[in-house]
């Protein structure tokens, strides 16, 4: 199966994302507001399918087209028309049901019959030969696990070696939230109609949907006159936020951030963050930690300035400092309580993390100049519920935060989530190699960094997610994903950071 963090269609995926909730009750809106029927769209869809099945699988001889009961299975039966059309040879099969199918999928049905094809119920047996799954099971409407007859068929397709096209969704994955509450089709490409729906992009849509393509079907006029609820942004939006320095430009333009944490045991924490943080282009960077952390923080990276974290030291420091970032190994002993007491009532822009959550969790107090990084977990905790609760809809989860603690959340995961009280985004970047130690720690300083350079908060979130998933996607496609280091971002930082040098294509 292709890996959909290594092939995306980006240039042709839009940035603005919807619930597959709302489309369906815009969908007859937008077909009249562009002088189209709703068959004429199914007819557009299937088309658009088909071609994408023919580029991508240019020797495939003999489709099976799975047909569900709705208007993803007249999808399905436009696919299997054009297939028949170009000499392909096409076995239908499909769901049997007393309740009649919609108008145009029932449409849909009728015109492959008037060509000759042929339909079999969905409990008949496969024929030998296949080479192209067509997948029309199941459309945007899910949220419970599918059917037992249906689960059956799913797993069916994912034992089989044939690849597999997805119509709009792989049935089985919810499209609002990228849930898969039961059995999932695991498709090899997912073509998606009308609007970029926020459930294949995030969750579990990441291990589903494959290399994901787009088509509005005509609609795009209308699409822009409608105001997106979510933004997704990728390697290609860098420029918008990150722009080329003056010449005249010293390191106090650039910010100056101190970066609190590496209690004992931990000082690599905080020396990714710091060291992160100057190679996102922080002009100064002073970390407060243990004062035998020093003289290893300060001979691996002399650029540093390292102090003994003391209350006399914080306080100056707090003044000193443009920018805070304060978590990174801070531990939940005294020590680093302490720490957060005396900074969590300071007004300059802050970056909380890892164990200044935890705490936050404990004693809570909301703050609008602060940007929040929790993993799933760490969200949980937060909101006081389950991890399955934060993964069942990981959009709301992080606007369920931005309530309750204020500023800008970003909820970590396959599909990072950026929220504040009037915007969000999905992070279209990242790949299963950065499931390792360190990680969230090169992103803390990163983002610090950009806040420093006078990013606002949610540009500074969303630039620094960007940033850091496309670093660590470079160097998947170039070594790979298992061993990758959160060190190892950082030589593959400049590239992002700087994009206007344009030396990483992907």
């Amino acid at each position: 199966m292709t890996d959909h963090y290594l092939n995306r269609n980006s240039a042709s995926i839009p940035q603005s994302v919807w619930s597959a909730d709302w489309l369906r009750k815009a969908e007859a809106r937008a077909a009249a507001a562009s002088g189209v029927t709703l068959y004429e769209l199914m007819q557009r869809a299937g088309e658009a399918a088909f071609a994408v099945a023919r580029s991508a699988f240019p020797a495939s001889h003999h489709w099976l087209v799975l047909c569900g009961h709705g208007n993803n299975g007249g999808d399905g039966y436009v696919v299997a028309h054009c297939a028949q059309a170009a000499g392909i040879q096409v076995t239908v099969l499909a769901v049997e049901s007393a309740k009649p199918l919609p108008d145009e999928a029932q449409a849909a049905r009728s015109a492959w019959l008037a060509a000759g094809g042929h339909i079999s119920p969905l409990t008949s047996a496969w024929p030998q030969k296949v080479d192209l799954i067509v997948d029309g099971l199941l459309g945007t409407g899910i949220r419970q696990a599918p059917r037992e007859n249906l689960a059956v068929v799913i797993d069916q397709i994912n034992q089989h070696p044939a690849p597999v096209l997805a119509l709009d969704v792989p049935s089985g994955l919810n499209a609002n939230t990228g849930t898969t509450p039961g059995a999932v089709v695991s498709a090899n490409h997912t073509v998606t109609f009308i609007a970029l729906k926020t459930g294949l992009l995030t969750g579990k849509a990441r291990d589903v949907v494959g290399q994901l393509h787009y088509h509005a079907l005509g609609l795009e006029g209308w699409l822009a006159e409608q105001d997106a609820p979510v933004k997704r942004f990728d390697q290609g939006d860098l420029k918008r936020w990150l722009h080329p320095r003056k010449a005249t430009s010293h390191k106090g333009n650039h910010g100056r951030l101190v970066v609190i944490g590496g209690d004992t045991g931990t000082a690599g924490a905080i020396r990714m963050a710091g060291e992160a943080a100057l190679r996102a282009g922080a002009g100064l960077v002073r970390v407060l930690t243990r004062p035998e952390n020093a003289p290893a923080l300060l001979t691996a990276r002399p650029e540093l300035m390292v102090q003994a974290l003391t209350p006399e030291s914080l306080d100056e420091s707090l003044r000193w400092a443009d920018v805070v970032v304060i978590g990174p190994g801070l531990g939940q002993q005294a020590w680093g309580r302490d720490a957060l007491e005396r900074v969590k009532h300071s007004a300059k822009p802050m970056l909380w993390d890892a164990d200044a959550l935890n705490l936050l969790a404990i004693n809570p107090i909301t703050g609008d100049n602060r940007v929040m990084t929790p993993h799933p977990g760490e969200a949980a905790r937060l909101l006081g519920c389950s991890v399955a609760e934060i993964e069942s809809d990981r959009l709301l989860s992080a606007r369920r935060l931005v309530e309750q603690y204020g500023g800008c959340v970003v909820l970590k995961g396959a599909g990072t989530v950026i929220t504040t009280a009037t915007h969000q985004a999905i992070i279209d970047v990242g790949n299963p190699g950065m499931a390792s130690g360190g990680m969230g720690d090169v992103l803390s300083g990163i983002i610090g960094a950009l806040l420093a350079q006078h990013l606002p908060l949610f540009d500074a979130a969303c630039a620094g997610c960007v940033a850091h998933g496309a670093a660590a996607d470079s160097l998947a496609a170039r070594y790979g994903t298992r061993g990758m280091l959160a060190m190892d971002l950082l030589s593959a930082l400049y590239s992002f950071v700087n994009p206007e040098i344009e030396l990483m294509k992907s």
